[in-house]
């Protein structure tokens, strides 16, 4: 007679010889079972980039002195075409390699890339595994004796080893959008490390500029001088001979004077952005090289603009608001998910015994599976409130997303209208130079032949110096508007 334990290893047998394939069968459907469970569904909103509504052409693109609007765009260029000066070349490439700020951004990513190592890695099982040993000496008189008189055993040891595996079954989606979003953060610190790219360019070039402007200013100062000495002079001699007066003496000095009183400013600004300048490649404050003159700077004879939809992937601050939106968008399966019940399966299993010669027996082994689903019931609110709280984020980086797009094509409309701007007031700045260097001449030669007071060379040379003030402002004021734009476009964090 067979006992029910023998009852079914028969009938086990007989379905695996009258069905060969059944045995295989069920364990393709347990484990079918086992990743359906695992997939499952996900319960989030699929991301969708939201339409953006540009327009056809940026404003101030269509001027003359600006090129026509096509696929080209000045920001396909790589910084080192836009910026040709060899010594800016030098000063940019050495801060985008020793650039702190850079190098934080940088850190920033390795950190969000680990960060969603950790999240991803809930999607996995988890498994440990141990052992054990323990051994213990009693004094032979305490062991006694066995039933044949001889001592019994002083001495015991034993030990086991044991593994222990948990797996949360991810069928709602939560664990997968959380990864999705961190990915997306993921990706979000790598257009902001690109966007700080963009902004040392951008200071770099902006400051180098700067200082050449003033170190063109500095220049006319000294130059002025040394006019305005030898005017002095003359002064003196016609005062001493009887041809000039004490008034035009003091007036002449008074231009000096002038001149001479903005040195001390010039140098201290100078100073100062050349601190600035080695702060952005991590030095310590030192002397900065320099290149081309800042009215030498070499322009591109074309500013091609590209059209505007064409800032949504070139424009970095665009890029990191879109994938802050994906990050958002995925949190709302995360909180989503947590309405549904979740499913969990543990297991431990092992072996054990008091003599290490028998832990691997058989009958020294252990084993526990579990599996346990749990539904929230009452949580006063807080599952739905989370639910709402990722809602009403997503839309507020949605919000910030479009912004990002209207700031952005604000900016290129600004640097389109400074840039074409800049370039007139340059031009009307030189000829206005001319203009009043031709008025001192001739008030010099008017005032020599007793024409005219030095009230009109005192006047006429104060406008010249003016003149020639704000033309090395204005060179500085044209090439920065480049560097506005090129930045505008999207242009500055290509290698």
């Amino acid at each position: 007679m067979l006992d029910s334990a023998d009852t079914f290893t028969v009938g086990r047998d007989v379905c695996a010889q009258t069905h060969p394939r059944l045995h295989k069968f069920t364990t393709v459907a347990a484990a079918a079972l086992i990743l359906l469970l695992a997939i499952g569904c996900k319960v989030g909103p699929n991301y969708q980039r939201p339409v953006a509504t540009t327009p056809q052409n940026f404003r101030g693109a269509t001027a003359p002195e600006i090129a026509p609007a096509s696929q080209a765009s000045l920001a396909d260029q790589q910084w080192s075409s836009v910026f040709q000066d060899a010594i800016l070349q030098r000063l940019v490439a050495e801060a985008l390699t020793n650039n702190l700020d850079l190098r934080m951004a940088a850190e920033r990513v390795l950190q969000s890339q680990a960060v969603a190592g950790v999240v991803r890695a809930q999607q996995l099982p988890s498994v440990s595994a141990g052992g054990s040993y323990s051994a213990l000496q009693i004094p032979s008189g305490l062991a006694g004796t066995k039933s044949d008189g001889t001592p019994a055993n002083s001495f015991f040891n034993g030990g086991g080893f044991s593994a222990s595996a948990a797996w949360n079954l991810d069928f709602w989606g939560m664990y997968r959008s959380q990864t999705e979003a961190a990915r997306a953060e993921v990706l979000a610190s790598v257009w902001a490390q690109r966007a700080v790219r963009t902004s040392i360019v951008q200071q770099v070039a902006k400051a180098y500029f700067e200082l050449r402007s003033l170190d063109a200013q500095l220049d006319v100062t000294k130059n002025t001088i040394a006019a305005r000495q030898d005017s002095l002079r003359l002064t003196q001699s016609l005062e001493k001979y009887g041809a000039g007066s004490l008034a035009d003496t003091r007036q002449a000095e008074e231009l000096l004077h002038t001149a001479q009183a903005n040195l001390p400013e010039l140098r201290r600004q100078i100073a100062v952005q050349e601190n600035a300048i080695s702060i952005l490649l991590a030095h310590n404050p030192e002397n900065i090289d320099r290149g081309e003159g800042i009215a030498d700077q070499p322009h591109p004879l074309e500013v091609p603009t590209g059209i505007p939809s064409q800032l949504l992937d070139r424009r970095p601050d665009i890029q990191q608001a879109e994938a802050r939106l994906i990050a958002a968008n995925a949190r709302i399966g995360v909180a989503k998910a947590q309405f549904f019940p979740q499913i969990s399966l543990t297991s431990l299993g092992g072996s054990a015994s008091n003599q290490l010669q028998s832990i691997f027996a058989g009958k020294n082994a252990y084993w526990y599976a579990a599996s346990s689903l749990s539904e929230p019931i009452f949580d006063g609110g807080r599952i739905r409130s989370n639910y709402r709280l990722s809602k009403a984020q997503q839309q507020e980086m949605l919000f910030d997303y479009r912004k990002t797009i209207l700031n952005a094509l604000k900016e290129v409309s600004n640097a389109l209208a400074t840039y074409k701007e800049a370039k007139e007031h340059r031009d009307e700045e030189a000829a206005l130079v001319a203009s009043a260097a031709d008025a001192v001449r001739l008030a010099k030669l008017r005032y020599s032949g007793g024409n005219t007071s030095y009230l009109e060379v005192l006047t006429t040379s104060t406008d010249l110096y003016d003149a020639q003030l704000r033309l090395a402002q204005t060179e500085d004021q044209k090439a920065v508007s480049l560097v506005e734009l090129y930045v505008a476009l999207g242009g500055g964090w290509l290698p």
